[in-house]
């Protein structure tokens, strides 16, 4: 399989940060709205693997598909932009603003919600036959998912918010850990493993994705979760989205970014060996460069 080294690895993630942050706000809001879309999918799969088998590491270990295919795909998370939106900036790639950026974001989360929404709409349908009978065991399954992780926090006040921040900062780490193994092999396997396990990691331990939430607490309304909007947004969505911005950019994105791209910049000991040039005769032909599209 193919190995993609730290130092090599940073410019094209700037590089991948840049295109997104610069695409148009058609293709931007259609790539996101797909990738909450199959993140929710692998979502309520995940849940009734759990529920119907009893066993949450199987949910957790089959989870991951949904963020393997989207990716694959070349869709788009907020949780990703979290990482890359900022490096570009940060570098100060042409035409990439902050305000570009916090556009970018926006855009990413509104389709990102648009998705995960639609599914949460057509899983209430299927668990509930149309609304015709009460939820099926894995509905009733999804609504308690949402009274634990919105009321359930807030029973603990100050310090049920804290937990419900840390969890967001340890998520978008392992997340964003998985979109950069999307980049850190050049081989559909390679990319599948590398993505695979820090996503697993994240489901099962329970932290919070901004994006799965997205799916999961507007499903619990429409079956009868007891929160409200309010609960939902207050005590879950906000602070998951901030928790999910610090940890990916502070734990992922900037330690990379600033150990290994500035050395690959100076020429550590990480950057890649300038290839011996043999002497010829005659004049050596120009080799055009091409850089590898992220």
């Amino acid at each position: 399989m193919s190995y993609v080294k730290p130092a090599e690895l940073v410019p094209t993630l700037v590089e991948a940060g840049a295109n997104k942050v610069l695409l148009s706000t058609r293709d931007t809001l259609i790539r996101s709205t797909m990738g909450g879309a199959i993140l929710a999918i692998a979502a309520a799969f995940a849940v009734t693997v759990t529920v119907t088998t009893g066993q949450a590491i199987l949910g957790a270990i089959l989870f991951p598909v949904g963020f393997i295919m989207l990716y694959l795909l070349g869709y788009d998370l907020l949780t990703g932009m979290f990482v890359l939106g900022p490096l570009a900036w940060l570098d100060k790639r042409p035409g990439v603003t902050l305000r570009g950026v916090l556009r970018n974001g926006g855009l990413v989360f509104v389709g990102n919600f648009i998705g995960a929404f639609a599914v949460a709409v057509m899983m209430a349908i299927v668990v509930t036959y149309g609304f015709d009978t009460p939820p099926n065991e894995v509905g009733q399954a999804i609504g308690h998912i949402g009274e634990g992780r919105t009321v359930g926090y807030a029973e603990h006040g100050a310090s049920g918010m804290l937990t419900l921040f840390v969890r967001g900062m340890l998520c978008n780490w392992m997340v964003s850990m998985g979109v950069i193994g999307a980049m850190v092999a050049k081989d559909v396997p390679g990319k599948a493993i590398a993505m695979w396990m820090p996503v697993m990691l994240f489901f099962f331990m329970a932290f919070e994705h901004s994006i799965v939430n997205m799916f999961l607490f507007p499903s619990g309304l429409l079956l009868g979760g007891q929160f409200t909007i309010m609960d939902y947004l207050v005590w879950n969505e906000i602070p998951t989205v901030l928790g999910n911005l610090v940890g990916g950019l502070l734990l992922t994105g900037l330690p990379l970014y600033y150990t290994h791209g500035r050395q690959k910049a100076r020429g550590g000991a990480d950057a890649a060996p300038a290839a011996p040039v043999a002497p010829v005769a005659g004049p050596t032909p120009e080799r055009e460069l091409v850089s590898e599209p992220a």
